[in-house]
């Protein structure tokens, strides 16, 4: 039997999993969406033929909930769902730091609900999700939970425990490298470069050393020391970084964001 999927609060992230659930085959009919703005349904509707209905209407009619809005706006949003959600849904979360009993408390009993922390570069298809099961979810609800997000990247199970963690390390994560490559063209600027060039040297980099690390298997330790040898450019470089302590200050790093992420999933704001 066909089963409708509805993605409510459909802003960048919701856009890009409608995108990639129509790339893998999804058949628009069988999709839903919500938006706040009339302009921005019409825009969903125009642009993917699916039809817009208001969160109400989504909750009574699609077998799959994605609540897509952004955490601030969620306890406003079940308050609006709760009476029409049946017990046989399924809802996943893709609001950083709400902890699937939040959900569990608020909808119908036995609700199965599934959180999912994706990143922004599900954007382009290239997305990490970090996909953790409720109390009352099953393993049919976390394969079909993977069937919606693989086609915007890779998916990743680990217990909610771990949700902070993965917050840290993936969901902020493009930020990081983000910060790094402003950080590496100011220095080749500095080095004499035009900033485009810098630019496109680091980004051609970024993308390579991603690659090889994605493809080859190797650890991160032997690729680097492939690149490093004696006496040689790259183990001066390395060797200000270490006396900088940059290891320690990205450890430092990822461990203040996911304090944070414990701190929103607790409701300190």
């Amino acid at each position: 039997m066909t089963q409708k999927v509805a993605v409510l609060g459909t802003g960048k992230i919701g856009e890009a999993l409608l995108s990639g659930m129509i790339r893998a085959g999804w058949s628009p009919a069988d999709l839903l969406v919500t938006a706040r703005r009339p302009e921005r349904a019409e825009e969903l509707r125009a642009r993917y033929g699916v039809e817009a209905v208001s969160n109400a209407e989504a909750a009574k009619a699609a077998d799959t909930l994605i609540l897509a809005a952004k955490p601030q706006d969620m306890a406003a949003l079940l308050d609006e769902l709760a009476p029409h959600v049946a017990a046989d849904r399924l809802v996943i979360s893709a609001a950083a730091g709400i902890p699937t009993a939040f959900f569990e408390e608020r909808l119908v009993e036995g609700l199965a609900v599934v959180r999912v922390m994706p990143n922004t570069p599900v954007l382009v298809d290239e997305g990490m999700s970090v996909i953790s099961a409720g109390s009352h979810a099953t393993e049919a609800h976390l394969v079909r939970t993977e069937e919606i997000f693989k086609p915007v990247g890779k998916t990743l199970r680990v217990p909610e425990k771990n949700q902070d963690a993965a917050t840290a390390l993936s969901g902020s994560g493009p930020a990081y490298f983000y910060y790094l490559v402003e950080a590496m063209t100011d220095a080749g600027i500095l080095l004499g470069l035009p900033r485009a060039q810098a630019h496109d040297l680091i980004v051609q980099s970024a993308i390579g050393a991603a690659v090889m690390l994605r493809d080859s298997g190797e650890h991160p330790v032997k690729l680097r020391e492939a690149v490093t040898s004696p006496a040689g450019t790259t183990i001066s470089a390395i060797r200000e970084l270490e006396n900088h302590g940059v290891r320690a200050a990205l450890i430092a790093a990822l461990e203040a964001a996911r304090d944070r992420s414990r701190e929103l999933a607790s409701g300190d704001g």
